[in-house]
C-alpha cells in the first residue's frame, strides 16, 4: 500500500494538543515551536494548499493563572479557564502566523456544529469564505459553553469532523509520538510501527488501547476514532511526530509517522445521506440551461431558478425539478424559500442588493447536491 505524501495536500486540516501547545514549566505557549509551525504552515500555501488549524491548548494556558493547579477540574471552572485560555491562545497563534504575513482567524465550534444542517452549511460557508481571503482558520472547540463534561480528545474527532466539512484531502494529528505501533513501544519492546493502515479493523482498534504516562491528552484511542471520521469521508490520516520544531516541514520530507488510508467510497457516504436520508422540505424548479450545468458537475446558481414551493429554511433538503415536473437532483438549499423565492431568476451579482446582505453565490453547493432521483 503507497502512503499519501504531504506535499500532495492540496486542502489539509492539522491538529495540534495541548502537550505541545503549551509549555507546562511557564504555563505559557511555547513561542519558538508556534513560530516554526508557521513557517511550516506558510511553506504549504506557498505550495497551493489550504490550511486549517485545529488547535487545543486554552485551559491548560489558563489553569495557573486562575490558581486551578489540582488535577481535576470541574466543569464550571473548566469553562471558566477556557474562557481565559482563549484569548491566549488565539493571540499566540495571530502573533506566530503574523509573523509570517498570514492573517490568523478564530473559530470555536462544538460537535454540534458539524452535525446540524443549518450551523453545518453556516460553519462551512464562513471557512471557504476565510479561506478564500487568504486566511488560516485556527479552531478550538468552544468548552466554555458545554453542556457535558468537558473530555480530553475531543479536538481530535473536531479536527476529522471539520477535515470532513470541507472537504479535506489530508488530516494531520500531530502528537508525541511518531504513530501507530502494535503495542506502547514505552512498555514493550516487541512493539512494531505501521506505516500505512488500509483500513480499522477491531484489531487495529484494540491498538488505541488507553491513554498510557507521556501521550498526548486524548491518547491513541480518539486518534483512532478521528481516523475513522476522516477516512469514511474520503481523506487520508496521518498521526506524526510533532513536539520537535518544523514537525510538518518533517513530515512533508518524509519523516516516519502512521498512514490511514481514504475508503475508495468515503466521498459517497455523505452524498448518500442526502439522496436517501432526509425528507425534502419543498422543491425548485429549473430551466433546461441549469440542469445541462447539474449534468456538468455544477452548482445550481439562482439564475437558473423558475419556481420554488414548500416552506423549507436554509439548510433544507429540497427536491430540484425539470420544467416538466420530474425530480432532476436532491440537495441541501443554502436559503431559505423565502430568500429562494426573491432570487429565482437573478444572477448571483445581485444577492446582496435583493436581500440586503451577501450571502453564498449558489443556492445549492455541488457538494450538497446529489444527481438522479426519479
Amino acid at each position: 500500500m503507497k502512503a499519501p505524501a504531504l506535499r500532495d495536500a492540496r486542502r489539509v486540516v492539522i491538529k495540534i494538543g495541548s502537550a505541545l501547545v503549551v509549555d507546562p514549566d511557564r504555563a505559557a505557549p511555547r513561542e519558538g515551536w508556534l513560530g516554526s509551525v508557521a513557517e511550516d504552515i506558510a511553506r504549504l500555501r506557498e505550495q497551493g494548499a489550504d490550511v486549517v488549524v485545529v488547535s487545543s491548548g486554552a485551559i491548560a494556558l489558563a489553569r495557573h493563572t486562575l490558581g486551578l493547579t489540582r488535577p481535576k477540574l470541574r466543569l464550571e471552572e473548566k469553562q471558566a479557564a477556557a474562557a481565559v485560555g482563549q484569548i491566549r491562545l488565539a493571540q499566540a497563534w495571530t502573533q506566530a502566523l503574523g509573523a509570517c504575513g498570514i492573517t490568523a482567524a478564530q473559530l470555536l465550534l462544538t460537535p454540534d456544529d458539524t452535525e446540524d444542517r443549518r450551523r453545518y452549511l453556516n460553519a462551512r460557508a464562513t471557512l471557504e469564505t476565510l479561506l478564500s481571503l487568504g486566511c488560516v482558520p485556527v479552531i478550538n472547540e468552544n468548552d466554555t459553553i458545554a453542556t457535558a463534561e468537558i473530555r480530553f480528545g475531543d479536538n481530535d474527532r473536531l479536527a476529522a469532523r471539520v477535515a470532513q466539512m470541507i472537504s479535506a484531502d489530508q488530516l494531520i494529528l500531530l502528537s508525541d509520538i511518531d504513530g501507530l505501533y502494535t503495542a506502547d513501544p514505552r512498555t514493550d519492546p516487541e512493539a512494531r510501527h505501521l506505516p500505512v493502515i488500509g483500513r480499522i479493523t477491531p484489531e487495529i482498534e484494540e491498538m488505541g488501547g488507553a491513554p498510557p504516562p507521556g501521550y498526548s491528552s486524548g491518547g491513541m484511542r480518539t486518534k483512532l476514532l478521528a481516523a475513522r471520521i476522516a477516512t469514511e469521508s474520503g481523506c487520508a490520516m496521518a498521526i506524526s511526530l510533532g513536539k520537535n520544531a518544523h514537525p510538518l516541514a518533517a513530515l512533508y520530507d518524509g519523516a516516519r509517522c502512521s498512514w490511514f488510508l481514504p475508503a475508495e467510497d468515503g466521498r459517497s457516504a455523505r452524498k448518500l445521506w442526502i439522496a436517501h436520508g432526509l425528507s425534502p422540505a419543498g422543491s425548485v424548479t429549473i430551466d433546461a440551461g441549469a440542469a445541462r450545468a447539474l449534468e456538468n458537475g455544477g452548482s445550481l446558481l439562482p439564475a437558473g431558478v423558475t419556481g420554488v414551493e414548500g416552506s423549507f429554511v436554509r439548510g433544507d433538503l429540497v427536491e430540484i425539478r425539470a420544467q416538466d415536473g420530474h425530480v432532476l437532483a436532491r440537495g441541501l438549499c443554502g436559503y431559505g424559500a423565502a430568500e429562494a423565492t426573491r432570487l429565482a431568476g437573478h444572477r448571483s451579482e445581485e444577492i446582496e442588493s435583493i436581500l440586503g446582505w451577501s450571502g453564498r453565490p449558489e443556492l445549492i453547493h455541488r457538494d450538497d447536491l446529489v444527481l438522479g432521483q426519479d
